[in-house]
């Protein structure tokens, strides 16, 4: 991906498709979040944060985890 969409749909669309990198019901650290999401794009933070605002993944305590119901 060359850039970030900034259209919402469009972004959506592709935070959908990222989520699917992560197993369900598995753990991550930061670093293991930016592992997988840096193949994608370089702004691993954007990706992140937008993952979390889109309610796929869940972060607490620096612990990241798919939303069961993505």
């Amino acid at each position: 991906m060359r850039r970030i969409p900034t259209q919402q749909k469009k972004r959506q669309v592709i935070m959908e498709k990222l989520v699917e990198e992560f197993e369900p019901d598995h753990d991550y650290t930061e670093q293991e979040v930016n592992r997988i999401l840096i193949e994608f794009h370089d702004d691993v933070a954007t990706l992140r944060r937008e993952l979390i605002a889109c309610h796929l993944m869940t972060r607490a305590s620096g612990i990241y985890r798919r939303n069961p119901i993505s």
